[in-house]
């Protein structure tokens, strides 16, 4: 649910030391600023260094449906690059967030000249394609209750860590939904 990428982060750290032109950029937000926006041209791919973040798409009907949640080594706007679209969805800080961005320009020729960088960016964009296929056959497959166990044994802080209406939001339902299930397992 909090997705992280502690070897993605390392070496995004190790590069803004050898960074002498100054196109690795540390930036950031406070809680509730929206990094991107649904439906943005995006110029910059971000990496969280610290903090927590969702991704959300708003669906036509105006209700939010959060994709993930961003932890640190996360990477977000990778596939504006690689697609020349609007972005997908829009990225929230949840927390204050600290992050890198790398211009589009720079982010393609590091994919172009830098092996390791092109390796890590491919096993990171497989990563999330995994995550998110696991994750709908498993919500599809388990009843809710099982799906809210599921969580809170993964994250047993994720009631004090993400409110209450992005833990639904996460989950297709609505709160009140979640509410009920919490409270039939003592946990309201």
């Amino acid at each position: 649910m909090i997705r992280e990428n502690k070897a993605f982060l390392d070496y995004i750290i190790g590069l803004k030391s050898l960074d002498s032109a100054h196109t690795i950029i540390e930036q950031e937000a406070p809680k509730g600023e929206k990094i991107i926006t649904q439906r943005t041209v995006v110029f910059h791919v971000s990496i969280v260094k610290e903090g927590l973040a969702k991704c959300y798409l708003t669906e036509d009907t105006g209700n939010d449906f959060i994709q993930e949640f961003f932890g640190a080594g996360e990477v977000f706007g990778e596939l504006e690059m690689f697609t020349e679209e609007l972005s997908f969805c829009t990225i929230e800080a949840l927390t204050p967030v600290t992050y890198y961005k790398i211009p589009k320009k720079a982010f393609l020729a590091l994919i172009q000249n830098d092996a390791k960088f092109n390796a890590l960016v491919l096993k990171l964009m497989a990563s999330k394609i995994r995550y998110t296929a696991l994750r709908h056959s498993y919500n599809q497959s388990h009843s809710l209750e099982a799906n809210l166990r599921r969580l809170l044994n993964e994250f047993p802080d994720l009631l004090h860590e993400i409110p209450k209406n992005d833990i639904a939001n996460y989950l297709g339902i609505t709160t009140r939904s979640l509410n009920r299930v919490l409270k039939a397992r003592n946990e309201f």
